[in-house]
């Protein structure tokens, strides 16, 4: 899958504005910062061609291997759409409780997929149980003008306000299987199925929704389950704990604390890295219009009575489009 790249780009660093930022201008040649002194900067896009912006036909699916295990392997058949007008997409069934296996997620790894702190102001409220329902992510205070910053590079799923009490939110799809919430937000800075870089500025603080004072209400979600952030990121450092996030049931117990999973599991030896070993043994081909299992077989050099059998279907099956098919 070939990846497109829209990078924000001013005179001043993306990672700090030298001034507070007051309002954004949509103009017909991107937005424009105003900063408190009634200077401004523009956010220029770079040029792309119209043709490659057309994303009709984007799937949703950033990681490949993660999703045929969560969809096909483990029998749990979980689903996750692309949607830019709902902030939670996986179907209702979906209970990462019943996970079996454990999954090996990078969460720091190249300058493509390198961690940045959202903010670095101070935590006020974290994740579990709090005033008789449970708190899905952290709460960082900062001044209402703060940046917000993307945590890993991914896709704009979802940039608009939501009723449901996050107000301004910017829901992120990240390549290493995550999502990202960024909620409360004053502005929006970036537009639905736009790629954003690391450290991309997305949006610009604020006190929106169901909020009592400015702050970020930040969350990190495989598969719609939140995880608390603290398992992976010390924001007092601004850093990842482990490059490697290993995702297993025990993450998505309601109100789960920061876990000592990390000092008393030996990962080598009792992990099953599904996306790694995804990647040697086993291929996939996803159902596009007009297939048919006859088509699929031929083209995979393969019997339709083979394909059924190592995809458990039968051969009247109805074949589902976006659906992955083991093929090896």
């Amino acid at each position: 899958m070939k990846y497109l790249f829209i990078l924000l780009i001013s005179s001043l660093p993306v990672f700090s504005f030298a001034q507070q930022v007051v309002d954004t201008v949509v103009t017909p040649s991107g937005k424009m910062l105003i900063f408190a002194d009634r200077s401004w900067k523009m956010l220029v896009e770079t040029d792309l061609d119209e043709a490659v912006l057309d994303d009709s036909h984007f799937d949703g699916i950033l990681n490949e291997n993660v999703h045929n295990y969560i969809a096909n392997e483990s029998g749990l058949n979980f689903v996750q759409t692309w949607d830019n007008e709902i902030c939670f997409t996986s179907n209702r069934s979906n209970d990462l409780s019943k996970l079996q296996d454990t999954i090996w997620l990078c969460v720091d790894g190249d300058l493509s997929n390198k961690f940045v702190s959202p903010n670095t102001g101070i935590i006020t409220s974290r994740y579990g149980y709090r005033k008789g329902r449970y708190h899905n992510g952290i709460d960082i205070a900062f001044n209402v003008t703060d940046t917000i910053r993307a945590a890993w590079s991914g896709k704009v799923r979802y940039s608009k306000y939501n009723n449901g009490g996050y107000g301004n939110l910017v829901v992120i799809r990240h390549e290493n299987g995550l999502e990202t919430f960024y909620a409360h937000m004053s502005r929006l800075l970036v537009d639905p199925n736009q790629d954003v870089q690391a450290g991309d500025v997305i949006g610009i603080g604020g006190n929106t929704g169901r909020s009592f004072g400015p702050h970020l209400h930040f969350e990190v979600r495989f598969y719609d389950a939140p995880i608390n952030p603290e398992e992976m990121i010390d924001f007092a450092s601004s850093q990842v704990k482990d490059p490697n996030l290993f995702v297993h049931k025990g993450l998505f117990r309601p109100g789960a604390k920061p876990s000592d999973y990390y000092e008393t599991h030996d990962h080598t030896s009792d992990v099953a890295a599904v996306a790694r070993k995804s990647v040697a043994s086993k291929k996939y081909y996803r159902v596009r219009s007009g297939d048919t299992l006859s088509k699929i077989a031929a083209r995979n050099n393969m019997t339709i009575a083979q394909l059924c059998k190592l995809n458990g279907i039968r051969q009247n099956a109805t074949l589902q489009i976006g659906r992955s098919l083991r093929t090896k």
